[in-house]
């Protein structure tokens, strides 16, 4: 199965692109649609009462409930567009955090947050009184059980966790999470950016309070983003933004908010980053998510077997391959990860390098940054191969420095 045809950029044969976990590439099925839509159905929904707006109506509304449907969201209101995953984790902190906590109360994130799920949180914190606590990850680089269970109290009210850490790859437990969360009567948002690409996600299974994703890690374009949450909650809070079609009535001193999901979505929204998220996702269904993980597995077990044996590299990742997603960081000894990443693009392979927006965990594991290879169904065995070569020439290149 040759996907790699299915990417306009993966044709240049020169590039071995592995920075799926910062954006995935686009297939020609996405990229169509957009064309498509501005082509034969540009309007502005919600806005006008013509054909060609109802229309446009029609397709952004059928696309929020393909995306109810995909991660079996019980009520399609329950799906709020946004445009990112830093938007919705903000719209939260705003929406909910600010109005719902108070001096006493406990915020709990995992050490593996992005600063998206962890700024937003510190504000939050510093404005209502709030106290914010840490679940740090072991040796293994996951998140015990005894972990769980001491810093989830019943003072907690939020709990952030990410489903897979965007530097270590670690699949964490968020159901456990969610139901001992439950238990002490904390709500539990989800970070799904670096899982939702790869893996299935049943909100109801889960039975997460909220949970976010952006699109453009899972094939979409650049731009889009969904929250989702449960109906009651959403129904209970007030809005983050205000503008146009967020509202029902507007008087001169007061307003009244439209209902769901409208309340959320203030403003013309990005449409055509709407109907490429459709697309994306009929694409990952054509492809299966069973098909998905089976590629992706036999190609993440390789790079652990291959980069394995290159003594000069320090690894960071779970020994654990059954709980290890498709990232794995990783520096040569002694020298910038910054350098190897420029002699990396030397060589036409892209990889990440940096602090990938999650520096307190960084300092937990007494490093400033890392090189990250992330890869998707769209990468092969060549791929690893090529990122080899071209790690072991970096090597020859600075180890005469590092050995002085």
């Amino acid at each position: 199965m040759n996907l790699k045809q299915d990417f306009p950029l993966l044709q240049n044969s020169k590039i071995t692109y592995l920075d799926s976990g910062a954006t995935s590439q686009k297939p020609l099925q996405v990229i169509h649609a957009v064309q498509e839509f501005y082509e034969k159905h540009n309007a502005n929904p919600h806005r006008g009462a013509y054909a060609l707006s109802m229309e446009a109506t029609e397709i952004y509304e059928n696309t929020r409930q393909k995306i109810a449907h995909f991660i079996n969201s019980k009520h399609t209101e329950e799906i709020i567009f946004s445009k990112n995953a830093t938007e919705a984790l903000n719209l939260l902190a705003y929406s909910y955090g600010m109005e719902n906590l108070k001096n006493g109360d406990e915020i709990v994130l995992s050490i593996m947050e992005h600063h998206s799920n962890l700024v937003p949180w510190q504000k939050v914190s510093r404005v209502t009184g709030a106290s914010l606590k840490y679940m740090y990850s072991n040796s293994d680089f996951e998140i015990s059980d005894d972990e769980i269970e001491t810093k989830i109290t019943d003072q907690t009210k939020i709990v952030g966790i990410t489903h897979v850490s965007n530097v270590l790859g670690t699949i964490n437990n968020v159901k456990k999470i969610i139901k001992h969360a439950h238990k002490k009567g904390a709500m539990v948002i989800v970070d799904a950016s670096q899982s939702i690409p790869h893996m299935k996600i049943d909100v109801q299974d889960f039975d997460c309070d909220f949970l976010v994703f952006s699109g453009h890690k899972m094939l979409a374009p650049l731009g889009i983003g969904v929250l989702y949450g449960k109906r009651e909650i959403l129904n209970q809070m007030n809005p983050f933004l205000m503008g146009g079609d967020m509202i029902e009535y507007v008087y001169e001193q007061e307003t009244t908010f439209a209902p769901l999901p409208n309340k959320f979505e203030a403003g013309t929204q990005n449409v055509e980053g709407v109907i490429g998220l459709g697309a994306a996702i009929d694409y990952i269904e054509k492809i299966g998510y069973d098909k998905i993980q089976e590629i992706e597995k036999e190609l993440v077990s390789y790079a652990r077997q291959e980069l394995s044996k290159l003594d000069y590299l320090t690894l960071y990742l779970t020994p654990n391959e059954e709980n290890h997603s498709g990232v794995i960081s990783f520096n040569i000894k002694g020298v910038h990860p910054h350098d190897v990443a420029s002699i990396l693009d030397s060589q036409n392979v892209c990889v990440r390098s940096g602090n990938h927006c999650a520096q307190p965990l960084m300092r937990f594991l007494g490093i400033d940054s890392t090189c990250r290879a992330s890869f998707y169904f769209y990468n092969n065995t060549e791929d690893i191969d090529h990122l080899v070569s071209a790690l072991e020439k970096a090597y020859e290149m600075f180890r005469k420095y590092i050995t002085k």
